[in-house]
């Protein structure tokens, strides 16, 4: 498969989303948005939901790539993380934060959606847990159980990501409300690391 078509077609397919919505998505729409006709997107994908899972997978590797932190110490780890999860894209046009809520509300009726927003989820569920462990260890963070604590984050990250494409909230509010939460789970302060 021609990657620089294959990604053409998956940055077309997160604009019409982002444009139409899950309901009104369509190849042709798809094509419009693109420079690539409908017959070369079935022969990239022979199905919508062929294609969905593509643009699902990139949506997954993007975020996996804005999580990842080369810092030893957990108190970087955790800020960039929360930078990863909070911070709105420098160019305006991201398709992420519609794209991936207009695929979540597919999940209870798709299987393979569901699986990766599981996957998305555990991966999430993952980096927190570590970092917490990690912090714990080197006694930078308060005694605290990771994966309550992952969960929580997890879970308060998915909740401000629907305030922010489906009531047009400021993700750094939300960011707020975590950076107070973890303060009060793991007696951690944004930007402490600088202190230490």
């Amino acid at each position: 498969m021609d990657t620089e078509t294959t990604d053409e077609i998956i940055t077309a397919t997160g604009r019409a989303l982002q444009k139409y919505g899950y309901a009104n998505l369509t190849m042709q729409r798809i094509a419009e948005e693109s420079s690539i006709t409908t017959a070369a997107i079935h022969y990239h994908f022979d199905t919508k939901e062929d294609l969905l899972n593509a643009f699902l997978d990139d949506l997954i590797k993007r975020f996996e790539a804005q999580l990842a932190c080369e810092a030893r110490d957990p108190r970087e780890r955790l800020a960039s993380f929360l930078d990863a999860v909070y911070t709105p894209s420098e160019t305006g046009d991201d398709d992420f934060p519609v794209g991936l809520m207009e695929l979540k509300a597919q999940a209870p009726y798709h299987n393979r959606v569901r699986e990766r927003f599981l996957e998305l989820d555990d991966m999430m569920q993952s980096v927190v847990a570590s970092i917490v462990r990690d912090g714990v260890d080197a006694e930078h963070f308060e005694e605290a159980n990771p994966g309550e604590v992952a969960r929580l984050v997890t879970t308060l990250s998915n909740g401000g990501h629907t305030r922010t494409v489906a009531l047009g909230e400021n993700p750094a509010r939300t960011r707020q409300l975590v950076e107070r939460v973890l303060e009060l789970r793991l007696g951690w302060t944004p930007n402490s690391e600088v202190d230490a």
